[in-house]
């Protein structure tokens, strides 16, 4: 397999209680790639991840990370993960945001690095319950940056965050991928900003409903298959 293949799955599929949730998926992941994926609630894109981050096992079909099946795979700093942003309002115990991004072990260098490279440098005495949920979510970032990761994941990372921290956020991404050469996978429910953001798509409802670049991908009869036929469908330009 190419070195440029990152994530290669082939043949997906998996359910729960037998329930069908990925019907024969077949994706991959190259480098410098910044693909979106995007599906209604239920489609299975979480699912999909949990599977190429090794916490679920599919019933069926094969996945190899970095040219190695996933079941012998062991150098996972070289993918950082961003879940989506849950309960981190709720936090009350006092920890500061380098003591967050130091959490996978990384050293004192990283650190910094890390966090000048998501513009959260004046902020890192600070502890995490006094940021905003934007700067929250950049903290986590430079969490998984610190790590040196090739492939960066994101899962609905901009949930409950103001529309400006998003602007700011997305922006970020974009250099990343633009300048520090990351690989980046974004899930998302947000159209239109995929629709500008991302190089690739995967559109997931059960079945990989069709993957490609944006304009190819974001016809109306592709949003019909994944989201129904009553689906009106509008990209700003």
């Amino acid at each position: 397999m190419s070195e440029d293949i990152l994530v290669n799955i082939k043949n997906i599929s998996f359910n729960y209680n037998g329930q069908p949730v990925l019907s024969d998926i077949n994706l991959t992941i190259k480098r410098g790639e910044y693909l979106g994926i995007l599906g209604p609630n239920g489609s299975g894109k979480t699912t999909l991840l949990k599977i190429v981050l090794g916490v679920l096992k599919p019933q069926e079909g094969s996945v190899q990370l970095f040219g190695q099946d996933i079941a012998h795979f062991m150098d996972w700093k070289k993918i950082g993960y961003v879940p989506q942003r849950v309960g981190l309002n709720g936090i009350s115990f006092p920890i500061s945001v380098e003591e967050v991004v130091g959490m996978g072990g990384a050293d004192h260098k990283s650190i910094v690095e890390s966090l000048s490279q998501v513009g959260m440098t004046k902020h890192r005495t600070k502890l995490l319950r006094e940021l905003s949920g934007g700067q929250q979510q950049r903290v986590f970032i430079a969490r998984a940056l610190a790590m040196k990761p090739q492939l960066l994941i994101l899962d609905e990372p901009t949930v409950g965050v103001d529309v400006e921290s998003q602007t700011k956020f997305y922006h970020l991404l974009r250099n990343l991928n633009k300048n520090l050469k990351l690989t980046l996978v974004l899930v998302s429910h947000d159209i239109d900003v995929v629709a500008h953001e991302v190089s690739e798509i995967a559109c997931i409802n059960c079945k990989l409903v069709c993957h490609g670049k944006p304009k190819e991908v974001l016809r109306e009869d592709f949003m019909n298959k994944l989201y129904g036929k009553e689906l009106r469908f509008v990209v700003h330009n």
